[in-house]
């Protein structure tokens, strides 16, 4: 007897079952959402956290590389623009080199960092921020509704949270885009999907560049929200 064939994906973000074939290469396939518009890796091909450690670990970053931080500052020269003096932020996914943390702390901006590899405090969500960073993270979550919204849930009302990732833009470009070719890269978000988080949380948003996203959380109303 055949073994049964392997149950259609559902759509990591969105739990939609409304997905079709996007994209098949060599080692993976890829799916998309037809209603946030993801594209995804299903799990079958994603790596064990063993696996995707070790290709974390080969990362040198550091915050004396200048054009590291060269790099970042697609993401923070904008999400300082949006600061008020004093604002407190969160790096999420800080890697084994944590840097924005140091640009936003040099810029009067106190930053904590969280990675579930690297810095793995998770006294973090025990605080609310006024702004949290995500740079080169959300393509590598296995759960991105989950985490996103851990995110979306530790910002105070009016907060921002800025999201660096490489957007998805066709099929045609799909098939030879460099960034897929990542083995921890599994969730490719296009604009459309960026919308749909917003619809979700009732947000703001703003598209810079090929690859920065800012959210801005709605300011609090009656009955709303209440400091912990």
């Amino acid at each position: 007897m055949s073994p049964p064939a392997p149950s259609p994906p559902t759509c990591s973000l969105c739990g939609s079952s409304d997905v079709t074939p996007f994209h098949r290469d060599a080692r993976r396939e890829y799916a998309r959402c037809r209603q946030c518009r993801l594209v995804f890796v299903p799990p079958q091909f994603w790596l064990d956290a063993a696996a995707e450690k070790a290709c974390y670990d080969l990362h040198q970053n550091s915050p004396d590389d200048p054009r590291y931080r060269q790099f970042l500052g697609r993401l923070f020269v904008p999400m300082v623009e949006k600061l008020e003096p004093r604002s407190r932020g969160l790096d999420f996914g800080s890697g084994p080199g944590p840097t924005l943390s140091v640009m936003f702390a040099e810029a009067g901006f106190p930053t904590a960092v969280y990675d579930s590899f690297y810095a793995a405090d998770r006294s973090v969500w025990d605080r609310r921020y006024d702004f949290v960073v995500a740079s080169e993270v959300v393509e590598h979550l296995h759960r991105p509704l989950t985490e996103l919204q851990r995110l979306w849930d530790v910002l105070r009302p009016a907060g921002w949270l800025g999201i660096m990732t490489k957007r998805v833009l066709d099929e045609a470009a799909f098939a030879r885009w460099h960034y897929k070719a990542d083995p921890t890269h599994v969730c490719f978000f296009a604009s459309e999907t960026f919308a749909w988080l917003a619809s979700r949380w009732g947000a703001e948003w703003q598209a810079i560049g090929a690859d920065v996203v800012l959210l801005r959380k709605p300011p609090v109303g009656p009955a709303q929200f209440r400091e912990a």
